[in-house]
């Protein structure tokens, strides 16, 4: 199911309604007053550069087979999730509730905050660095983070790159931040009138 197909929101348990529920154990509670106010976008392939499957799925539900790939024994000992995942086509897929603490940022600092699991959302995109993430995804990509900054008190929106720069390069150059945040603007620029949907002025790194 594509976010395309009908208008997304979160609901109060921090469960998108129009994404397809994944299990997941590698998660926990967030500390105690810690907001949501940043949003972290990934990218992730398993094996990397190659896409569809259940290899993702089965790597955050701790359950991936590390003698499938030889790229898999690497990941064997990792524990990690993320709150999203945003398919090829589109598809939206949830594993960890808004309102939990995703594993997905690791080592991480942001505007003088380390942690940043504890105060933010993670969204996975199935790509790489270097390959042209779809038009599908970018939709998908804009549709919930509108709703993810309706739900929550969300300031910033950057990449793993930003927040984890001596380790991470996702989701990389051939993410084009500029047409994310035209989109999300024009999206929310187009929404009707509505005093309990405000668009909302969020940083981005371009």
């Amino acid at each position: 199911m594509s976010t395309t197909e009908t208008p997304c929101t979160i609901d109060h348990g921090g469960w998108a309604n129009n994404a397809r529920r994944a299990e997941c154990s590698n998660f926990d509670v967030r500390p105690a007053g810690a907001e949501i106010s940043l949003l972290v976008v990934h990218n992730i392939s398993l094996p990397p550069g190659e896409y569809g499957g259940q290899f993702i799925e089965d790597f955050f539900a701790n359950r991936l087979d590390c003698k499938a790939h030889p790229y898999f024994a690497q990941l064997r000992e990792l524990r990690v999730s993320s709150h999203f995942l945003i398919r090829r086509d589109g598809e939206l897929v949830q594993f960890v509730s808004a309102l939990d603490r995703a594993w997905h940022a690791g080592a991480s600092r942001f505007n003088g905050h380390e942690r940043c699991n504890d105060f933010s959302v993670g969204v996975e995109l199935e790509g790489t660095d270097t390959d042209p993430y779809c038009d599908a995804q970018y939709a998908s990509l804009v549709a919930l983070t509108d709703a993810l900054l309706h739900a929550y008190p969300i300031t910033d929106v950057c990449g793993h790159q930003h927040i984890s720069p001596d380790r991470k390069t996702d989701p990389g150059p051939s993410f084009d931040w500029l047409h994310f945040r035209s989109a999300l603007a024009a999206l929310q620029n187009a929404a009707p009138a509505n005093p309990l949907k405000i668009a909302k002025v969020v940083s981005f790194p371009i």
